[in-house]
């Protein structure tokens, strides 16, 4: 499943809004690159009128009075650059600084289901590729097309006024120009659609390769691994080598358009000179004008380029709020932490089941573990039973309440999910543990970290609660960043858990341990516990073996090793291990 990508009439009405809300620094930077681009006009004008002087004879003075002239407009116009650029610098900042924050948010608040479905890699590349395209064409793209028109517009304009028959043959590479570009236009955006599509699909093939590399040495993938790798690539460099070809064709066709012009304005300049119908000064000025104008149009041309590549990069952004919530939340409330599931199916791929009409009910305050086999849905299970994925029929109810039905920041206050994925952000360790609970002080920070087992490892660190973790900080091992996850879970303090393998990557006798501390700490709440090591379904109140997406059988420890079943065999085959 691919996140969705914002069709050309969403593009136009948000980057319309977002240019409304940014009108003022917006019309600051028009004006004052129409003042900048108005005394750039100076110096081709005055050098017609010294022309067309000399021509009809003139005095020293008059000639130093336009030369001052000149040195006056020089120096406004570099001036009137320099806040130009400023003030465009600064819009460019502010409007990316908007959007970076409202493309978080979003993506911070997307259905953790579509997310998982989504898969890494497209929302990886919305994330860098797409943002570093974006930003680029922002900061320089935006402030740069803003002078480059501005420019080019008051060129034509003073042109046309100086004598606007000569002024005509600066139109002459105009039918090429339009052409060139409508023929680029057409074909560009599917073309870069396609090249972002191409760098999202290697971007996940190498994040999966990369984090499965055990699995791909121990299964011996790794030419099967390749061999999609390499197809990834082919992939890209087709779509890089389109995209180049329509390049190749556009720059030659803009090269032509700039240079017909200043041959028209001599050629035909000449002509009306020796017809009387212009002087030489006005020729001048005009041809002046055509050289001068070339450098804004070939920015422009260049921008149109860039822009079509930022222009799909903000598509891509736009679209992931386009993405469908998967739950509308209600004002119901529940009316206890009583959970219920009632015939639970789920479907990754509609239908085809992984889950098949589960039961279940739990008591307040009990201890539950799911074993069985790998893929028999013990994880799809675990994550309706926290809310993260609706299911696709039956009902998971608290207190009478869909979980689906509650705003996620109160259903977090009710069921929280931990699992063996975790992730350490790049700040201090404590900044990584108050995202569970931002005002929580030092003393409640540690006694998570002791719940856990981590507050002396933490304490050794060499800033202690302020040490710098993450990627450049303090090296954590798996193990301790799993700690930080389950801390994270006590500091949040919701009634009902659902730990989905939360202490695989501890070894058995710290995971056993960690697992007596939390205990005494999670003491009174509802603690689902999908697990592997069968300790953990020894001590829990009731055991729920679920095969082919079915609970196969449900009991006490004791109960089901007497039945003599499925849990019996797994009980039996794992005290031999």
């Amino acid at each position: 499943m691919n996140l969705p990508v914002a069709d050309g009439a969403a593009l136009r009405a948000r980057t319309a809004e977002m240019l409304r809300e940014h009108r003022g620094g917006l019309t600051r930077v028009v004006l004052l690159h129409i003042v900048a681009a108005t005394a750039g006009l100076a110096g081709p004008w005055l050098l017609g009128r010294i022309v067309d002087d000399v021509a009809g004879g003139t005095n020293v003075a008059a000639i130093d009075q336009a030369v001052l002239i000149l040195v006056v407009a020089v120096i406004a116009q570099t001036i009137f650059v320099r806040y130009a650029q400023r003030a465009s610098m600064i819009l460019g900042e502010s409007v990316f600084a908007d959007l970076r924050e409202s493309f978080i948010q979003t993506v911070t608040s997307l259905p953790l289901s579509t997310v998982e479905r989504a898969g890494t890699g497209d929302l990886v590349a919305r994330t860098t590729n797409d943002i570093d395209r974006v930003q680029y064409t922002v900061r320089f793209g935006v402030p740069r097309v803003l002078v480059a028109v501005s420019t080019i517009l008051l060129t034509v304009t003073a042109g046309v006024l100086t004598n606007w028959t000569v002024a005509l043959a600066m139109f002459l590479g105009v039918p090429l120009l339009v052409a060139g570009s409508r023929w680029y236009l057409k074909r560009a955006t599917p073309a870069y659609l396609r090249e972002s599509a191409a760098y999202a699909t290697i971007n996940g093939t190498i994040t999966e390769s990369v984090e499965g590399s055990r699995t791909t040495d121990a299964l011996s993938l790794g030419a099967r691994r390749r061999a999609r790798m390499d197809a990834d690539i082919d992939e890209t460099l087709d779509a890089e080598r389109k995209t180049l070809y329509l390049r190749t064709w556009l720059f030659p066709a803009i090269d032509s358009a700039f240079v017909l012009p200043m041959i028209g304005v001599l050629v035909w300049g000449a002509y009306l000179v020796s017809t009387g119908h212009a002087t030489l000064g006005a020729v001048t000025t005009i041809a002046l004008y055509s050289m001068q104008v070339i450098g804004p149009i070939g920015e422009l041309i260049f921008w149109l380029d860039e822009i079509q590549v930022g222009t799909v990069s903000l598509a891509r952004i736009f679209g992931v709020s386009d993405v469908p919530a998967d739950r509308t939340a209600t004002d119901e409330q529940p009316e206890d932490e009583h959970l219920v599931a009632q015939d639970v199916r789920y479907a990754y791929r509609e239908g085809v089941n992984v889950l098949h009409g589960i039961d279940l009910d739990l008591g307040v305050g009990e201890r539950l573990a799911i074993v069985g086999p790998s893929g028999a849905g013990k994880s799809t299970f675990g994550r309706m039973l926290a809310g993260i994925h609706p299911p696709t029929g039956g009902t998971v109810k608290v207190g009478g309440v869909d979980l689906v039905d509650l705003p996620l920041e109160d259903l977090r206050s009710h069921v929280a999910l931990v699992t063996q994925e975790h992730h350490v952000f790049v700040g201090t360790l404590a900044e990584n543990l108050r995202l569970a609970k931002v005002g929580a002080d030092d003393a409640e920070l540690e006694r998570a970290l002791d719940a856990v087992d981590a507050l002396g490892w933490a304490r050794a660190l060499p800033d202690g609660l302020e040490t710098e973790v993450g990627s450049g900080g303090a090296a954590l091992t798996p193990a301790q960043a799993q700690q930080i996850a389950l801390a994270r879970l006590v500091l949040l303090d919701p009634h009902t858990l659902v730990l989905d393998e939360a202490t695989s990557l501890l070894d058995p006798r710290a995971a056993r341990h960690l697992e007596s501390s939390l205990a005494a700490v999670l003491e009174g709440r509802t603690v689902v516990a999908i697990a592997h090591r069968l300790y953990t379904a020894h001590d829990a109140d009731r055991v729920a073996v679920i095969e082919e997406g079915r609970i196969a059988e449900i009991g006490s420890h004791d109960e089901l090793v007497v039945a003599g079943r499925e849990y019996a065999a797994l009980w039996h085959s794992w005290q031999q291990d």
